[in-house]
C-alpha cells in the first residue's frame, strides 16, 4: 500500500519512517525544500534515538522517499497523513491554518478516492472542518474520507511508542475508512494492540484528554513536592506508595520543575479554549498550567536560597532540554529558569548532550561548556536540570574540586540526599528535606 506523510517534523517524520517499517510504500512531503533535501541523503534535523537509522533503512530499502510537491504525494498514496504544526494562538487556542492548507493543497490534487487521516493534535470539530475545507477546494468532486489517528509519541522514545504502543485510536464514520486504517496497522495486530475504534470527535478528544491528565498529574505531584518540604515529608516516598496502588500508577509522579515539551503546555490551553467555546470551565486543566508556571519560579527561589542570593553567583547547568533523550527545547523548565538567574545578575555554564548548540543561540549569555564537570568549573552550585543518564553516575571527587563550594541542587530527584551528604556535599532537592555535609565527609 502507498502512503504519504505531509510534514516531515518530529511526528511526521517518526509515522512515516515506522510505517515505512511496517513494509509500505511512504511518501514523506514537506514545503522546506533544505529539510527535504537533508532528509533524502538520511540526515535527520533533530535528536530522537533510533530514527536516522530507521529513515537510513528505509531510503536503502526503497519504502521511504521524501519530496516537496504535493501533487506526487497526493496522487500516489491512498491514505495521506497530515503532520503539520498546531501552534497555540494568543489565546491558547490551536492555530488551524497549517492543516487547512494542507487540506486545500490535498483537495487541488486529488483524483480518486482517498483516506485523509490527522496525527496533528487538532481541536474537536477540526475533522468536519478540514472535510468542508477539501469539499470546496476539489476541481472535479472525488470520493474522500477523514480519519482522526492521534499519534501518543513520546519524545526520546518514539519509535518504540509506534512500533509498540498501548493503544491505537481510530476516529472515522465510514466503514471503509476504518477497514484501511486496520490494514496500515496490520503488523500491530501481532503483537496484540488494543484498538479504539471510534468516532472522529472522540478520538480529536481522546488526544487532549490524555495529555491534559499527564499534565495534570506532574502538577499534582509537584503540589505535594511543595508540601512536603513545609511539613518534613519526603515526595519520593508518597510518590511511590502512591504509585502502587492500581487505580493510580506510578508514572508521571516525579516531582521536579515542572513539564515541558511541544504537547503538554499547548494542549492544556488548546483544551482550555474549546471549554470556553462549548460554555465549559476546564478548571483543572488551568489550575494544572498554572501550578506548572509557578513551579519554574520556585526552582529559582530555591536556588537563590541555597546561594545566599544570586547577584554575582556562578551556577553550572546540567541539562536545557525539557527531558533526556530529545534536544527539543520548546517550552523547557531550564530556559525559563536560565532566563531568571541571568536576569537578577548569575553567570550561568551549562552542558547538555544533545541541546547545548541550541540553547546558546536563545541564550547568548550563557557559557556553553564541554561536560558536566566543564559547567562545574569555578560555579557556586551545580544543578542538575534534565536527568540525562549520563548525570546519574558523576564522579563527585571531581565536581567537588571543579566547585568553589561542594553545593549539589537536584532539581530531578536522581541522587540520595544521605548520599551525597556522605560525600561532603549540601544536597539540595525537590520536595526533600535539605542535607547539609556530613562531618567526616
Amino acid at each position: 500500500m502507498n502512503i504519504s506523510v505531509i510534514g516531515t517534523g518530529y511526528v511526521g517524520l517518526v509515522t512515516g519512517a515506522c510505517f515505512a517499517e511496517f513494509g509500505l510504500n511512504v511518501v514523506c512531503m514537506d514545503t522546506d525544500a533544505r529539510r527535504i533535501e537533508r532528509l533524502e541523503k538520511g540526515d535527520v534535523p533533530f535528536y530522537e534515538p533510533g530514527l536516522t537509522e530507521l529513515v537510513s533503512k528505509g531510503l536503502r530499502e526503497h519504502h521511504l522517499s521524501f519530496t516537496t510537491d504535493i501533487a506526487k504525494a497526493v496522487d500516489q498514496a491512498l491514505v495521506i497523513f497530515i503532520a503539520v504544526g498546531t501552534p497555540s494562538r494568543a489565546d491558547g487556542s490551536a492555530d488551524l491554518s497549517y492543516v487547512e492548507e494542507v487540506g486545500r493543497g490535498i483537495a487541488r490534487h486529488m483524483t480518486g478516492y482517498k483516506v485523509i487521516a490527522t496525527k496533528s493534535t487538532v481541536p474537536v470539530g477540526t475533522g468536519e472542518k478540514l472535510r468542508d475545507v477539501i469539499a470546496a477546494n476539489q476541481p472535479a468532486r472525488c470520493r474522500f474520507d477523514i480519519v482522526s489517528n492521534p499519534e501518543f509519541l513520546r519524545e526520546g522514545s518514539a519509535i518504540e511508542d509506534f512500533l509498540r504502543p498501548n493503544r491505537v485510536v481510530i476516529g472515522a464514520d465510514s466503514p471503509e475508512a476504518v477497514a484501511i486504517m486496520r490494514d496500515l496497522y496490520r503488523p500491530l495486530y501481532l503483537i496484540e494492540t488494543p484498538f479504539v475504534v471510534t468516532d472522529i470527535p472522540s478520538a480529536e478528544m481522546i488526544k487532549y484528554a490524555s495529555n491534559a491528565f499527564l499534565a495534570t498529574k506532574v502538577s499534582f505531584i509537584n503540589e505535594v513536592a511543595n508540601l512536603c518540604e513545609k511539613v518534613g515529608a519526603d515526595v519520593q516516598v508518597v510518590a511511590k506508595a502512591m504509585g502502587l496502588d492500581r487505580r493510580i500508577g506510578p508514572k508521571f509522579l516525579h516531582a521536579g520543575p515542572g513539564f515541558g515539551g511541544s504537547c503538554f503546555p499547548k494542549d492544556l490551553a488548546a483544551l482550555v479554549q474549546i471549554g470556553e467555546q462549548a460554555e465549559q470551565e476546564m478548571d483543572i486543566a488551568k489550575s494544572a498550567a498554572r501550578i506548572n508556571e509557578r513551579q519554574r519560579l520556585l526552582m529559582v527561589e530555591k536556588i537563590r536560597t541555597a546561594l545566599g542570593g544570586l547577584k554575582g553567583k556562578t551556577i553550572g547547568l546540567l541539562g536545557l532540554s525539557f527531558k533526556p533523550n530529545t534536544n527539543d527545547l520548546r517550552e523547557a523548565p531550564a530556559l525559563a529558569i536560565v532566563e531568571k538567574l541571568l536576569a537578577e545578575g548569575c553567570q550561568v555554564r551549562a552542558y547538555d548532550p544533545a541541546a547545548l548548540e541550541e540553547a546558546t543561540k536563545l541564550l547568548p549569555k550563557m557559557t556553553p561548556c564541554p561536560d558536566a564537570y566543564g559547567a562545574a568549573e569555578g560555579a557556586d552550585a551545580l544543578v542538575l536540570m534534565t536527568e540525562w543518564n549520563q548525570f546519574r553516575n558523576l564522579d563527585f571527587d571531581q565536581v567537588k574540586k571543579a566547585l568553589r563550594r561542594p553545593l549539589f541542587i537536584d532539581l530531578r530527584n536522581v541522587y540520595e540526599p544521605e548520599r551525597l551528604a556522605a560525600l561532603g556535599f549540601h544536597y539540595v532537592s525537590v520536595g526533600r528535606p535539605a542535607r547539609n555535609p556530613k562531618p567526616d565527609a
